[in-house]
């Protein structure tokens, strides 16, 4: 195994791995990353949203050779009962930018090209290499890592966590605790492919424009959860993920929910015809702000979903993952410019740092969300969907009906469902948990 101490060493490949890895190795550090896979995004059949505003502050001209499959010109919000939807839809001719800003990509390919721009940067990257323990001094510092390799211990000034939501080298060491399953979603998802002109025609698309469909209702059978539906070039992703203490509590699987979601009557003609060659399960950090645990100590920080950094009120995490793998790199490379320790002391300066950010601060003004939607599932993913879906109905049929009485009949309908005044106690609670 390698026998020469390194500056800093990140262990995993993710986007906040990546982030952090090439971060430092830019500034001239001496960087090593172990990633499990065979390759960055081995792991990674999904598909996903990338934020480029992000992405810029690291590459500026990454869309002279990325990865990308669409950029994103409409955004669609659905509510469903068992038979329709109610939707919003937003979509503007101001997406077709010069330079857009969001795209749908596929993990596996853009996390190897994230991790080529990492080598390339003088980073040494080990695939195939598990870290199974934190090597600790006797005061507790971390000091580096041990591997799955033989003589496998490798020696460093600082660690960075990027190693996922169910990383179990920070528990194992006892730097942070074990995600609560009221904490953790776990999504399943599938690739569906179909040729470029079917996708156009089936979402009114052209060219590289692309769309994002996002669904609640009674497709998570009362449980907090959402379905998702991206366009990429020659496939769709398609999803749906609920929390784990859910799943746990009503035995409901996470492919039974895929499969009803597949048949809505919504859903079933955007991928008729599909050929499905992938599928994948991940775990997305849900806790929100109240569940970021420790993000650093002696000798170790940690980032992305790893620390619990995802934004699940507006979906969005690999944006935190990349940026909280930015600000910790250069947290560290300000420190070591100081000529200081990697103390706890001197790595709280990515607190502060990350604090001062968009993450914790958007994070921090949804702080109560995650619960309130956990604690009131059964009403805004059940009996909502159906209501609304039952008075827009009443609403847009001409059957006769003096419109006083259908009035009459939609406001009776909230009251024998006893959710007139659950509706407005949840419109407060929400109110309060967005202030």
């Amino acid at each position: 195994m390698i026998q020469e101490r390194f500056d800093a060493i990140v262990v995993g490949a993710g986007m906040g791995g990546n982030a952090a890895a090439l971060t430092m190795a830019e500034r001239g550090l001496k960087v090593l990353q172990l990633e499990r896979g065979e390759y960055s995004g081995s792991k990674n059949v999904q598909g996903a949203i990338l934020y480029a505003d992000m992405l810029e502050k690291l590459i500026p001209n990454f869309r002279e050779d990325a990865p990308l499959e669409r950029h994103l010109v409409e955004q669609r919000f659905w509510i469903l009962d068992e038979r329709s939807h109610t939707g919003i839809h937003y979509r503007s001719d101001d997406f077709n930018e010069e330079k857009p800003n969001r795209y749908t990509i596929i993990r596996a390919q853009f996390d190897k090209w994230l991790s080529q721009k990492v080598r390339d940067a003088g980073a040494t990257v080990l695939c195939e290499t598990t870290v199974t323990e934190l090597l600790q001094d006797s005061h507790g510092r971390v000091v580096g890592v041990r591997t799955d390799r033989d003589g496998g211990e490798i020696h460093a000034d600082v660690v960075v966590l990027a190693e996922g939501v169910n990383g179990v080298l920070g528990t194992g060491a006892g730097l942070r605790g074990r995600p609560k399953p009221d904490k953790v979603a776990l999504a399943v998802k599938e690739m569906h492919f179909l040729s470029r002109e079917t996708i156009d025609a089936r979402f009114n698309l052209k060219g590289d424009e692309g769309l994002v469909i996002e669904a609640v209702g009674t497709i998570s059978r009362g449980m907090t959860g959402m379905g998702f539906i991206y366009s990429n070039k020659e496939c769709i992703s398609l999803g749906i993920g609920c929390l784990v203490a859910d799943f746990q509590r009503t035995g409901e699987t996470p492919y039974g929910l895929l499969e009803g979601f597949k048949r809505h009557p919504s859903v079933a003609p955007l991928i008729e015809g599909s050929e499905v060659k992938e599928y994948s399960a991940h775990l997305i950090p849900e806790g929100g702000y109240r569940a970021i645990p420790q993000l650093c100590g002696e000798g170790w920080v940690v980032v992305g979903d790893a620390a619990q950094l995802n934004n699940a009120i507006h979906r969005e995490g690999s944006n935190l993952a990349m940026t909280s793998g930015r600000i910790a790199a250069e947290a560290i490379c300000l420190i070591r410019s100081r000529k200081d320790p990697m103390t706890a002391k001197n790595l709280s300066l990515y607190k502060k740092m990350l604090t001062d950010s968009f993450v914790i601060k958007d994070l921090k003004k949804y702080k109560d969300m995650p619960a309130l939607m956990h604690t009131h599932s059964q009403n805004f993913f059940l009996t909502y969907p159906q209501l609304f879906s039952k008075a827009m109905q009443d609403y847009v049929r001409v059957d006769g009906t003096p419109k006083l009485e259908k009035e009459k009949l939609m406001l009776s309908s909230f009251i024998k469902a006893r959710s007139w005044s659950g509706l407005f106690s949840d419109a407060l609670r929400i109110a309060r948990a967005w202030r």
